[in-house]
């Protein structure tokens, strides 16, 4: 018998954790821990504290808990479906990919590129032509199969834990600006007339975040790193030449998504936390602003 194996969550058994609620000292996983003023706490735990009596654990909050709301370790409400904006992402990538199947023209219009030139003296196109657009819609384009179900499973193993973990507005923007510091480094070292396109940056981002989830918990972290290597060298070595990675989308993704995901996990409390959080992201934004401006100056 491991004798030097962790627990297992008492509400998931298969996930092994070291952090315990500080209350009833039950084991916890990311998606069942709470944060309180001292430590962490289960949902039951939360809800006895709040009043709430023992309603099932992740269940329908109700309006005017206010404050005494079970809350993530970002400080983010506990949701009834911890896994629904993952859910809500994974559906808007695939209607984006059948949309594009079905309407001519419409990948040009989402892709990421620079500056496109129309020949029979057609405008310029691109974000260097104020198409900006392109820098988001183009983290949602996938126009071959294998590529949005490789992109999709990543964003479910990966992204679920974490939305469980940040809560749902959190989690959403460490997304979206994954996404958009990873489209901002591709625009900044890519040639203009190369399109790019794909969801791996925002998930390269999820990734950051979760070496830093993980790193915050105490957990081990070997698997989280070999995750990591093994992406990048899935990045920077061709294999067979048939496949183009954008390594610029994930490298940004990643640099960023660990940048928020710092900020996102800050050990702060109360306004001083949700402070850091959201001045974490608009740092992270105006960053990305910048990149994009100054290589739209250098196109024009």
């Amino acid at each position: 018998m491991d004798t030097d194996r962790l627990p297992g969550c008492y509400r998931h058994p298969d996930r092994d954790t070291g952090i315990r609620c500080t209350r009833c000292e039950r084991p916890i996983c990311p998606e069942c821990m709470i944060s309180a003023s001292v430590g962490f706490q289960c949902p039951e735990c939360v809800r006895e504290g709040s009043g709430t009596g023992h309603r099932p654990a992740l269940g329908p909050l109700r309006r005017g808990q206010g404050s005494n709301a079970p809350r993530t370790l970002a400080g983010g409400v506990v949701a009834a479906d911890p896994h629904l904006v993952t859910k809500v992402l994974i559906g808007i990538n695939v209607a984006v990919f059948l949309a594009a199947l079905a309407v001519p023209g419409l990948v040009i219009q989402l892709e990421l590129l620079g500056r496109y030139v129309e020949f029979f003296g057609a405008p310029l196109e691109g974000v260097s032509t104020g198409q900006y657009h392109r820098l988001l819609t183009s983290v949602f384009l996938h126009v071959e199969w294998w590529h949005v179900i490789s992109n999709m499973v990543a964003l479910w193993i990966i992204g679920g834990p974490l939305e469980a973990a940040l809560g749902r507005s959190r989690y959403l923007a460490v997304y979206l600006l994954s996404g958009l510091g990873g489209s901002a480094l591709v625009y900044l070292l890519t040639a203009p007339n190369t399109a790019t396109l794909g969801a791996s940056g925002a998930v390269f981002g999820l990734l950051g975040a979760t070496v830093v989830l993980v790193r915050r918990l105490r957990y081990e972290m070997r698997p989280v790193i070999i995750m990591v290597v093994l992406m990048l060298v899935l990045t920077f070595v061709p294999f067979g030449g048939a496949l183009t990675v954008s390594w610029q989308a994930h490298v940004g993704g990643l640099v960023t998504g660990a940048l928020l995901g710092a900020g996102m996990l800050s050990p702060a409390t109360g306004r001083r936390r949700a402070f850091v959080q959201w001045g974490s992201c608009a740092a992270v934004f105006l960053l990305a602003v910048v990149v994009i401006m100054v290589r739209t100056a250098e196109l024009t």
